[in-house]
């Protein structure tokens, strides 16, 4: 293994679209902001087309397609219409995630094990297209193992727990994601990371090895309403340019 000499940003502007969809305006414009992300240093942007369109809308990931210089992560469900929708857009990546209509956000990882034969199936269809594909998983040995029997490149371990977690119950979560990493690494699969990550537990995140991704969104957006989507974006970076702790092979 080689040390990386980066650790990239993925933007999540769902919730620029999420002020847009209060009024049912054509504004803030989704591309707009993509590109504010993309100028600010951005690697890549991410959506989540949910089911109930809640925010994003089909639309959007179309022109996303078509405007983007940096690449594209669809966040989707396993969702036969949404699956199609991906196959036609043809995303550079799709983060495959849990769904529940009455949710706020998503609230936990992908259960790969239970659905290995649908996944399978998916994986492929995407694969097929030239998709790159990640799953949403917890940082779980047993989620890791059957990531890489399914043969993706990626997962992105569910960071939301640790997140949402304080004294020693955030000690034992973030554990967890460190060992979930270094396993994730071991056995070949690159490693993303996001939810919940923000200015105040972006430092103990990059305790986290191995990874390649982050992928924050809301913290983000928030954040731009006091300081600007680009100052927003560029004091992410500035916080992620301290990792020294990842490794890839």
């Amino acid at each position: 293994m080689k040390k990386a000499s980066l650790i990239k940003l993925g933007v999540n502007i769902d919730h620029v679209a999420t002020l847009r969809q209060a009024r049912g305006t054509c504004y803030p414009g989704i591309v707009q902001a993509a590109n504010v992300c993309e100028a600010a240093g951005a690697h890549s942007i991410t959506v989540h087309l949910r089911e109930d369109r809640r925010h994003i809308q089909d639309e959007d990931v179309y022109n996303l397609k078509k405007s983007l210089k940096i690449k594209l992560n669809l966040e989707m469900a396993i969702h036969p219409a949404i699956v199609d929708i991906a196959l036609d857009v043809v995303p550079d990546e799709v983060c495959l995630v849990p769904e529940k209509r009455q949710e706020l956000t998503t609230e936990g990882g992908l259960d790969v094990v239970k659905h290995f034969k649908q996944l399978e199936k998916i994986c492929a269809r995407l694969e097929n297209k030239g998709i790159e594909v990640s799953l949403f998983i917890a940082p779980d040995a047993a989620q890791i193992k059957a990531a890489a029997w399914l043969g993706v490149p990626y997962i992105e371990m569910h960071t939301g727990t640790f997140c949402d977690e304080t004294g020693t119950k955030a000690d034992r979560e973030l554990d967890r994601l460190v060992r979930g990493a270094i396993l994730a690494s071991e056995i070949g699969l690159r490693v993303n990371a996001g939810h919940g990550i923000n200015m105040n537990n972006i430092g103990s995140v990059l305790s986290v090895p191995c990874l390649d991704t982050l992928n924050i969104g809301h913290s983000i957006v928030s954040r731009a309403l006091f300081i600007g989507l680009d100052g927003a974006v560029r004091e992410m970076l500035t916080a992620m340019s301290r990792y020294k702790a990842g490794f890839r092979r």
